[in-house]
């Protein structure tokens, strides 16, 4: 394989969410990527189930400036380094990895969140291996097998509005695997028209290009709300 394939990872924000503590709602000191998770980091964790796959060049993950724990929490792994570039969102965040990274514009970039630690090795492998066949990028999804439910506040209650057809609907994970330059020329994009884009997906989607949908993992599950991390350490 000629072309590179470098794993960004995102790890500028600090998870408010999944900070606040059950008791008394504070906010914790501790970024949740560093928030330890069977005795790891979750950072390093999340980073390892990428170098898994020996056809990641190298994992570069962002972190804001003045990090005081990257250094300790990836110490020791390879294929990997960090830079403090964290933007103000995380579309920025990535969008500076690019231009940090400067890689070739049919390189393929693989974008990963720091807060998926249970990604397994066969959900990343189907990822590489479908998107280099069909040389198109695509993300891992999980088909959505619940009922949906549009809400809308009334009051301190909130009701329900609508029943959504879960058909054809499917919730995105990352990884996010794109050509560097498509994914670049498409954050540039949606940065001049301030288009607010949560995923990779979503910015090169505006530009046009229609991302393959790849089965993701129910264990590739995003660490959002304080109750995870006790659930995540039971799948690893």
């Amino acid at each position: 394989m000629n072309k590179k394939i470098i794993a960004i990872v995102p790890a500028a924000g600090v998870g408010a969410r999944a900070r606040q503590t059950a008791d008394t709602g504070t906010a914790a000191t501790v970024p949740k990527q560093y928030e330890l998770l069977g005795g790891l980091p979750m950072l390093r964790r999340t980073v390892q189930t990428l170098l898994a796959d020996s056809r990641i060049t190298q994992v570069r993950v962002i972190v804001s400036k003045h990090d005081a724990w990257v250094e300790q929490s990836l110490m020791g792994l390879e294929r990997t380094v960090w830079r403090e570039q964290g933007g103000a969102t995380r579309s920025h965040t990535v969008y500076n990895a690019l231009i940090d990274l400067d890689a070739g514009l049919d390189d393929w970039v693989l974008v990963h969140d720091a807060a998926r630690p249970g990604l397994p090795p066969e959900a990343l492998k189907r990822l590489i291996d479908t998107c280099l066949a069909q040389e198109h990028g695509g993300l891992l999804a999980q088909p959505v097998a619940d009922t949906i439910k549009r809400g809308d506040a009334n009051g301190a209650l909130n009701i329900v509005t609508e029943t959504v057809n879960r058909d054809k609907l499917w919730l995105a994970q990352t990884p996010q695997m794109f050509k560097a330059g498509l994914l670049l020329k498409s954050l540039q994009h949606a940065h001049k028209q301030r288009i607010d884009v949560t995923d990779e997906a979503s910015a090169v989607e505006h530009s046009g290009y229609h991302p393959l949908l790849i089965l993701g993992s129910s264990r590739n599950f995003k660490v959002t709300w304080p109750e995870d991390f006790k659930l995540m350490e039971k799948w690893l």
